[in-house]
Formats: structure tokens, sequence, C-alpha cells
């Protein structure tokens, strides 16, 4: 089902600058910001510009534009049944955490959607900003466009497929596009939707594969190699590579499966996890023409599950789901150190001000400096469960818990 409500005359993607943070780990999708100074210590009661409760859960992270953050929920309907949810999205100035506007999206009916995982929520895919509009994702069910005051401009609910333990991977926009990856327990699929209107312009199902267990939940990556735009979308034992019109650039298949992290790009390589059973990390060299990626390191200790890798300089760090921390020569695959930095991890860690900052489950964050020497800047906590992944704007972080948006600030 597909509805339009209104059509926007004006369609062009807006820049962004140093203090907007668009899109599951921020501008190009790979965790990094331009801002030179960002707290490295915090606590309950020391830099803390505010917080805000939220409704309902949910476990996509924050987005930022213009000074307003945006995010998901799935909030519970009164007096109804255990999976019946209204599926918001909400607006907060990002000067206060005063809510600015909250839009029910879509009505989650309880015998329309299978149980989620202990550690999923019905709203996780992190919505998306042109710097115009807001795209949000629900998985299986639903996306829509709407404007930055709110205004709902168009819905779909066409996309749809069985997600095993519920929804995960993000939206991505190119050319005109907000494509999402689909890759349900039952069928798998690209997809792509006109930004404007919400129609399917392309899909594209997913090569035949060897696991019986084809459910991934991994984001897109849009990238540039040889002048050629590429959405690099990781699954169940195969990255693909699609131009913006959907025609396969390039296939590599791997072993595994429930395939979570988000792959980063950089230094000519292309860095991917495995994910389930026993993660594998690859650095792959790309083609510039329609050939197969060359894989010039691989490494299994120490590869994560879930949270996605993060480069800095020649360096690659990534942490295990179980709080193991590794630095990597990103060109050769040689490890610099391991540390073990306590706890639990699914959220993805990202550079800022200088500093790598991994959250783990549990409210917990370490800050460390980048290097091939482990050199720990601080550590913070505040309570809660912590899931998602950071966003960095305006010289703050955002972190959101079970309960609260924090803004974390010196000013």
């Amino acid at each position: 089902m597909r509805n339009i409500v209104l059509l926007s005359a004006w369609w062009i993607a807006l820049p962004a600058s140093s203090s907007d943070w668009p899109e599951f780990r921020g501008p190009g999708g790979q965790g990094h910001s331009d801002e030179a100074q960002v707290p490295v210590e915090w606590s309950v009661d020391k830099n803390i510009a505010w917080q805000t409760e939220l409704p309902g859960e949910g476990w996509s992270s924050p987005i930022v534009w213009k000074g307003r953050a945006y995010l998901t929920a799935a909030v519970p309907v009164e007096g109804g049944r255990p999976n019946d949810r209204l599926l918001i999205a909400s607006c907060l100035d990002a000067a206060d955490g005063k809510v600015m506007w909250r839009k029910t999206v879509f009505e989650q009916h309880h015998d329309e959607v299978d149980a989620i995982h202990g550690k999923n929520s019905h709203a996780t895919p992190t919505p998306i900003t042109d710097g115009q509009h807001l795209f949000v994702h629900f998985g299986a069910q639903g996306t829509a466009c709407l404007s930055l005051e709110g205004e709902v401009i168009w819905t779909t609910q066409e996309l749809r497929y069985k997600p095993q333990h519920g929804g995960g991977g993000s939206p991505v926009l190119i050319d005109g596009l907000v494509v999402v990856n689909c890759d349900g327990s039952d069928i798998q699929f690209v997809a792509a939707l006109d930004r404007r209107t919400g129609n399917m312009r392309w899909k594209r199902d997913r090569p035949a594969i060897e696991t019986s267990k084809g459910f991934s939940f991994s984001t897109p990556l849009v990238i540039d190699v040889g002048g050629r735009k590429q959405i690099v979308s990781p699954a169940s034992d195969q990255v693909i590579a699609y131009s913006s019109t959907g025609d396969e650039l390039w296939r590599f298949t791997y072993r595994g499966y429930s395939v979570v992290p988000r792959p980063v790009y950089g230094n000519g390589l292309l860095f991917i996890s495995t994910s389930f059973d026993q993660p594998t990390l690859y650095a792959l060299k790309l083609p510039t023409q329609d050939s197969s990626p060359e894989v010039v390191w691989s490494l299994a200790k120490g590869a994560p599950h879930t949270p996605s890798p993060l480069l800095v300089g020649e360096e690659l760090y990534v942490v295990s789901d179980r709080g193991v921390g590794t630095c990597i020569n990103s060109a050769t695959g040689e490890v610099h150190w391991t540390e073990r930095l306590g706890g639990n991890y699914s959220s993805s860690p990202i550079f800022a001000g200088g500093a790598i900052y991994f959250q783990n489950e549990d409210g917990g964050t370490i800050a460390i400096q980048p290097g091939t020497t482990y050199a720990e800047v601080a550590r913070n906590s505040l309570p809660g469960r912590t899931l998602a992944s950071f966003a960095v704007a305006d010289s703050s972080i955002f972190l959101r818990t079970d309960v609260h948006l924090y803004r974390i600030s010196t000013k």
C-alpha cells in the first residue's frame, strides 16, 4: 500500500555542514565527525546540556540537522495487544531538548508482526535526511517521507518480507532514490524508492546462497570508485555492489549470516565483517571495471558480529560484541594492539574531536587516542541501556539510551 499526501516543490539535497549528522554513522556513513572540540568526559552531573525522556522504545540512532535532532520510536498502544505499536518520528530542538513535534507514521498491529530479538526494537533503523525531508524506515512495517516540520509527504508498505528478529538496516540516499536492504528469512532483496513519491524504481532479488539463514540487518554504503557511484550492500553469504539504476557491478561471497555491521571504505579498500556464526573481517580491493574484488587480507580473531568498523588514518579499529578492541594496519592486516574494553557492544564506534569513542550496552563509553599504541583518555557512564550509536553535531555528542536522549556538551 502506498499513500502520497503531499508533494514538495523543492527536492534538491542540501550539503551537510560540519555541524550536521544526517544519517546512521554521520556524513558519508563511516562514523566520522569534523567537529574539532567534543567532550571526552561526562557523567550524570558533568557536561550534560540536557536530557529528554523518550516515548516507547527504539534503537534507531539520532540524526542531527541544522539544530534539530530526529529519531524514531515504537510506542505501545494503551490497552492494546503485546505488539500493537504506534510507529512514530520525533523532532527535538538540539539547543534545549524540547520536543518540537511527534508524528505517528504507521500503526503496527499485533497479528501482522513476528516476535523480535531481545536486543532489537520495532524502531531500529535510523532515519536519514537530504536537508529538506526526513526519510524513516520501519523495516517490513513501512517506509515514509516527512517534511522537516513533521508533515507526512508519502508512505509505502510495499516492501513486504519476513524479518527474522525484527528490522535493522537503515536507508541510504543516492540520485533521487531511497535504497534499503530487505533481507528476511523468507525472501531477500534490495529496493530503491523514488524519493519524491515512494514509488518503486527498482527491486533486485539477492542471488541464491548456500545458507538457509538469509536474514541480515546491514545498512548499505554509498561510495565512489573510479568515478563510479556504488551502493555496497552486505547480506548473508555475500556483499553486492549495485549502480544507482540497480545494475550489479560486482559480488564477493563469504560464509556468514545475520550480517549487521555497515562496511567502511578508505585507503583504496573496503572493510566488511561477515557476522554470524564466526565473523571474519575482510579488506577488499574493489574493481574499477566489472570484475571481482580482490582479498588483500582477512582476520577472524576479534572481528565484530554487530558493531561497524572505524577507519582513522592508516588504522582500522573494531570492537567485538564481547568487548575486545583491536587496532589493525588497514593496508596489511597487522594487529597493532588488542584491549579488553569491558562490557558487551552493539553500537558502532565514532571518531570526533581527535578521539575515538566506543560505547558498550550498559551506558559506558571509552574514549581513546587513535594510534598504534593503546592510549585511553576517559571512561564515562550514564544510566540505562545503550544499543544505538552516537551522533555528533555542534561540538556535542548525542547519546540515546533506552529512556533518554542526552546532549553531551561543554557549552
